[in-house]
């Protein structure tokens, strides 16, 4: 993103986050740079955003049947409906959002895995109908294959973590990959990217936990909202008593996305997504380590580990 787009996000975010804050970037990728100033964060979403769509989004993440579930965002005086989606000089779409407080990395025995748990199944609980719509596709199983397509143009073709990822997404079902229709299309509204980095306090600094980035937000099969955390367990990144506290809030909150009772098998539901999220993120991985000249890191190679263990199934088992 140019300079100039991030000074304009600077001052976007200044002139609704109060006098005297100086704006601090929080995020600065290709699909999504974050400015902060005092009370509120500008940010400018991916330049290949369908606007309708977002506007949409938006919507729903403003719905009073979403609030404290998803943080609800700032009207920008934009073009987009409700005034809630905006745009930079160079078309760019930016909205902007109220600053909360998120999870500390440096403090894994702190993080909330149940409060995860119980978001997303008040999320998955949502009268569909009750929402503006009609609602897009969430875009959690679609982001396996462009992680695909990511892996092979960064330069990383040939070398063996590569090969392994490319032999566990052979290993995926045709409708994990994008090549046939799934069984479970889902008419739940969903997140489509969760993980810890998803929530923050509001007000913050302390206060209750909210739902972030709606980029991906839409409707779909909800076990794929579970599938990240699903993938950490089965990798061993994710401590079994997280992974309790995880699963256990999210069946007391009403989840659907796996059988209701501790005592019943969730894995039937989650194998499949669970392995597409790993290869999906070992990829990712695997063309970060390629453009930047380095090996993978320990969590990494613990994730391409996972993808040589599906790799040496047999296509379309579990394992």
């Amino acid at each position: 993103m140019s300079t100039s787009a991030v000074r304009r996000l600077s001052a976007l975010a200044a002139a609704r986050g109060g006098p005297g804050a100086e704006p601090v970037v929080l995020a600065q990728r290709p699909d999504g740079t974050v400015v902060r100033s005092g009370s509120v964060a500008a940010k400018a979403h991916a330049p290949d955003a369908d606007p309708a769509q977002l506007a949409l989004r938006l919507r729903v993440a403003a719905h009073p049947l979403l609030h404290r579930v998803l943080l609800t965002p700032l009207a920008c005086t934009g073009p987009g409906p409700d005034g809630l989606l905006g745009a930079l000089p160079d078309g760019r779409p930016m909205t902007l959002w109220p600053y909360g407080t998120p999870v500390a990395p440096d403090a894994p025995e702190s993080a909330p895995w149940a409060e995860a748990g119980t978001l997303l199944a008040r999320l998955h609980t949502v009268p569909v109908a009750a929402l503006p719509g009609p609602l897009p596709p969430m875009r959690g199983p679609t982001k396996a294959a462009r992680a695909m397509t990511r892996m092979r143009r960064s330069g990383a073709g040939g070398t063996a973590a590569a090969g392994v990822v490319e032999r566990a997404w052979a290993r995926l079902p045709a409708w994990a990959r994008g090549r046939a229709v799934p069984p479970r299309t889902g008419n739940t509204l969903c997140h489509g990217d969760l993980h810890l980095g998803q929530l923050v306090r509001h007000p913050a600094p302390d206060g209750p936990w909210q739902l972030i980035d709606i980029d991906d937000l839409g409707l779909g099969d909800p076990a794929w909202d579970l599938a990240r955390p699903a993938a950490w367990f089965a990798a061993g990144l994710l401590p079994p008593a997280d992974w309790d506290r995880f699963l256990g809030a999210y069946r007391a909150a009403g989840g659907t996305a796996v059988p209701a009772g501790r005592g019943q098998d969730p894995w039937p539901r989650l194998d499949v997504p669970a392995r597409a999220l790993t290869v999906q993120i070992t990829a990712v991985a695997v063309a970060g380590a390629a453009a930047a000249g380095r090996e993978l890191d320990e969590v990494e190679r613990a994730m391409a580990d996972a993808c040589y263990r599906i790799a040496e199934l047999p296509p379309d088992q579990g394992p």
